[in-house]
């Protein structure tokens, strides 16, 4: 019996006898339901009481978790076991962090993050003393998303004085945008690429290098695991280069020098509490039972939507302007782990996988896609995300934000009947909603960190490796062979897409 049939022979008896019951019936029938059903670590509050389980659904979804290990592949984890098998890695973005592993190899991770800090404090410090106004961060896809959601989420640029901005898109309009307005003698750049071999970035990279003239040769700093490289094609001197290494993941690596970017918008300090906010979350995943663990309840909650339920996409819904880029990150955390067809031994998933993550920042969503979460055919479980204190000096503001968010997961939840059926909702639409005491650093931190580690126990009870991500590279090994072809040098083989060149070529 594979991994996904199991998960559907435990659920299935609770998903008939639970088929006729609403949320609100959950609720009414449960006194204890809204506070128990609800979990706190530091900073961030959790409340499922709006998912459609109730106790004993959600025993059998802990009772596959156990049945996985999941304890077990978290602590297989901490302490460096190579449990990305198609690429023969530990995955140790957690030693960036903390040190909660004793194994020799998480301490040497441990350490080796440690002397990169400190190395990025020297650089973020002789930055700050230069007369530098803006920087610009080149990466693409893990070496962009983290770091650019953190500093949009934690950055005050009046208070720091030196504005980030970040190029990711090959799209030449995207360089002629962020470049505009800037003053090439007051900027820096920074080159962040694992492998250094990345198309986009190396292309947008010569742009600001060229941009930046005779400033290119004092003021380009690059991160990746590849020091000659960035050396040898961008002449930056080794002592503007910080470390990656193979043990931690593009998408996963916010937590390392590729934050550099989030150390220059909000200060070292700030970001080292950032990192203690997701180090707080990985003691608790690490130390906690099954069913006190946050993670595993998030996990749990994604597996019931998905396989017991069925449902195709999940939306992330903050209500905090701060967060409107929360979503796109997400995306390629939970579906580039997450997007596999195959178990760890090569086996074919016989059920679902990930479901379609998307989303928005609310209040703006709600005048766009909300009438197809409350009265669409498809029911989109939700997490809404809140931020209790406000720093912004509008409190009505505020108490309307907080009022929408209460007023939508209620909605959604508990519907509401009419004789007229266009004005009827039906309700049931499952919502989770979280809740940070304020948007620090130490709470972004804790909140991204248990988003991956629900991700990494939800592979586990499916089976899958959650961190590789092979699935990208067809597309671009393609786009490499076209190349020449775009260039009047060769032909394409495929014949629609000889007929697509020939329209490009138009022009």
């Amino acid at each position: 019996m594979t991994a996904t049939d199991r998960i559907d022979a435990a659920l299935q008896p609770h998903v008939a006898r639970l088929k006729d019951r609403r949320t609100s019936d959950l609720v009414g029938a449960d006194p204890g339901r809204a506070r128990e059903l609800a979990l706190r670590v530091g900073p961030v509050y959790a409340n499922f009481a709006r998912q459609g389980y109730d106790r004993d659904a959600l025993e059998a979804l802990f009772a596959v978790l156990r049945e996985a290990d999941a304890s077990g592949r978290i602590r297989a984890q901490f302490d460096g076991e190579k449990i990305n098998l198609t690429e023969d890695r530990a995955v140790l973005h957690t030693a960036l962090r903390g040190d909660l592993s004793e194994a020799p190899v998480a301490k040497a991770a441990h350490a080796q993050a440690l002397q990169a800090r400190a190395r990025m404090r020297e650089l973020v410090a002789a930055l700050e003393a230069e007369a530098v106004t803006d920087v610009v961060s080149v990466g693409i896809g893990g070496s962009d998303l983290g770091p650019r959601l953190a500093v949009d989420a934690l950055a005050d640029p009046a208070a720091r004085g030196l504005r980030v901005h970040f190029l990711s898109n090959v799209d030449g309009h995207a360089a002629q945008r962020v470049l505009a307005g800037l003053d090439p003698a007051r900027t820096a750049g920074i080159l962040i690429s694992k492998t250094f071999g990345t198309q986009e970035t190396l292309l947008n990279g010569r742009v600001l290098r060229d941009w930046l003239g005779e400033g290119a040769a004092r003021r380009l700093y690059a991160v990746s695991a590849n020091v000659e490289r960035p050396a040898e094609a961008f002449g930056i001197p080794a002592e503007r280069i910080l470390p990656m290494w193979d043990w931690v993941g593009g998408r996963y690596s916010l937590w390392s020098a590729v934050g550099f970017p989030i150390a220059l918008a909000i200060g070292m300090d700030a970001f080292e509490a950032f990192l203690a906010g997701a180090a707080e979350m990985d003691a608790h995943v690490l130390g906690s039972p099954l069913e006190r663990n946050l993670a595993a309840w998030h996990a749990a909650t994604a597996l019931w939507n998905r396989n017991a339920l069925g449902h195709a996409t999940h939306a992330v819904l903050p209500y905090d302007e701060r967060l409107r880029l929360l979503s796109n990150y997400l995306q390629q955390l939970v579906m580039e782990s997450l997007g596999k067809s195959v178990r760890r031994d090569g086996s074919p998933v016989a059920g679902d996988t990930v479901p379609v993550w998307w989303g928005g920042v609310g209040t703006d969503t709600q005048h766009s896609f909300f009438q197809a979460l409350h009265q669409g055919t498809s029911i989109v479980p939700a997490d809404f995300i809140g931020v209790v204190r406000a720093d912004a000096p509008y409190a009505e503001n505020h108490r309307a934000l907080h009022a929408n968010l209460l007023a939508q997961t209620e909605a959604f939840a508990n519907g509401q009947g009419s004789d007229d059926p266009h004005r009827a909702y039906a309700g049931g639409r499952p919502t989770t909603t979280i809740l940070l005491d304020a948007l620090t650093p130490r709470a972004l931190g804790a909140l991204l960190a248990l988003y991956e580690h629900s991700v990494y126990l939800q592979s586990v009870a499916w089976g899958i490796n959650a961190f590789d991500q092979f699935g990208v590279e067809l597309g671009k090994q393609v786009a490499s062979r076209l190349l020449p072809a775009l260039a009047g040098e060769a032909e394409a083989d495929d014949p629609v897409t000889r007929v697509l060149l020939e329209e490009l070529r138009r022009s």
